[in-house]
């Protein structure tokens, strides 16, 4: 049973947070875009968020989209969140991701206790990423952990307020702890970003402006309390169906939607340019070509196919989650499928939009060039690795998986 049962299940919202309006999320990202375009470059040359986007953002409440609503969070179902991160994506890729980051993180509020909780994301600018894989050692002492560890990838580090850090805990006597299945145990361990030695070594092909540091401890005192397990349902206090989902699924549905958001930018890029380009050497314009016609429709139908399919699994997993309360691993299998062939189906559609463009599509005045940037860099990430299809394949014809991917 999970610790939000009866006795540990949290108020719907404390009376020190407002009643979250989540019905206008996506309206509150729509509202903001024309601002993030009209900083892309901007956002792309700082390498990192300005403040006053950072501003901007946390009085849409961006950053608290996946927070629970007892801490004044939106607690959006995925398809929800889906449809925000395409929005702001397709004005900003870079601002998409840091949000589709936050979001994730944010998730581990639903297994603080109420005081460590509201005191971490209470205030309004509260904002946690963390870094990918396991990179830290953390030995138990009286009331916590020491830990040390580098970990990297930890986007939108610039404007965080905390940091988390994925460590594999030992015994006072330096013995591994272990689960029951025999794994070592690891625990995610929140700390506030000043107790971090922070190196900024984010100079990259595309999603520039994410500021995805490399970040350090050595020998930190994090408490117990601050600590979470993120495979442990017992240790979740919220009753959500949210927090039923392990947090890499946020993300799946987050950065699909992004990749859909920058392929959607490029091709009403390539409409737009339709309208005057006539190029060299053709004997019509691109809006008059038959040829660019069919091109600019196909692009338009896989699109618009792909969104409707990642739609479709998020919405229909969701009910099936909220009856059974449960995600098994058929259903995870089918969930990671979508959006990973939302991921690959984007980045090509968004390479078939900049070929369409032309040399156009190479100069930096338009955005062309920095929206292939940031679909390619997005498609690197783990989410997106054709790899995971064998993985799936394998749940499909009743095999075990062989990846941790639908842990």
């Amino acid at each position: 049973m999970m610790r939000h049962a009866a006795s540990g299940q949290r108020a719907t919202t404390s009376a020190s947070f407002p009643i979250p309006d989540c019905a206008n999320a996506v309206a509150r990202a729509h509202g903001i875009t024309e601002r993030l375009r009209a900083s892309a470059a901007r956002i792309e040359t700082e390498r990192a968020l300005p403040s006053d986007i950072i501003a901007a953002l946390h009085e849409a409440r961006l950053f608290r989209l996946l927070l629970p609503r007892s801490l004044g969070g939106d607690e959006l179902d995925l398809r929800t969140l889906a449809e925000v991160i395409e929005v702001i994506a397709a004005a900003d890729a870079s601002t998409a991701w840091c949000l589709g980051q936050g979001a994730g993180c944010a998730m581990a509020a639903a297994r603080l206790q109420r005081k460590v909780a509201e005191r971490l994301f209470g205030p309004a600018d509260a904002v946690l990423p963390w870094g990918a894989g396991i990179q830290g050692a953390a030995t138990a002492v009286d009331g916590g952990y020491r830990v040390t560890g580098k970990w990297t990838f930890a986007s939108g580090c610039a404007n965080a307020t905390l940091l988390g850090g994925h460590s594999y805990i030992f015994e006072r006597d330096g013995t591994p702890r272990k689960r029951a299945d025999g794994r070592q145990l690891d625990r995610s361990l929140l700390f506030v970003k000043s107790k971090a030695l922070i190196h900024d070594m984010w100079h990259t092909l595309g999603l520039r402006g994410t500021a995805s540091y490399t970040y350090e401890v050595e020998n930190l005192f994090v408490p117990e309390e601050e600590t979470i397990d993120r495979e442990e349902p017992n240790e979740v206090f919220e009753p959500g169906t949210l927090f039923l989902y392990p947090v890499t699924y946020a993300y799946a549905a987050a950065f699909s939607a992004l990749m859909l958001g920058i392929a959607q930018g490029l091709v009403l890029e390539l409409r737009t340019l339709a309208m005057t380009k006539h190029p060299r050497a053709a004997a019509s314009s691109l809006k008059e070509s038959p040829l660019f016609q069919s091109q600019l429709a196909v692009l338009e139908a896989r699109l618009r196919a792909s969104r409707a399919y990642l739609h479709a699994t998020l919405t229909e997993i969701w009910r099936k989650v909220e009856v059974t309360r449960e995600l098994p691993i058929e259903e995870r299998a089918h969930l990671k499928l979508a959006t990973t062939y939302v991921i690959n189906q984007g980045v090509e559609i968004a390479t078939e939009a900049y070929r369409a463009a032309g040399e156009t599509a190479i100069f930096a005045a338009n955005s062309f060039e920095r929206r292939m940037r940031d679909a390619l860099t997005a498609s690197q990430q783990t989410q997106g690795r054709p790899s995971n299809f064998i993985t799936i394949g394998r749940v499909l014809l009743g095999l075990a998986p062989d990846t941790i991917l639908l842990r």
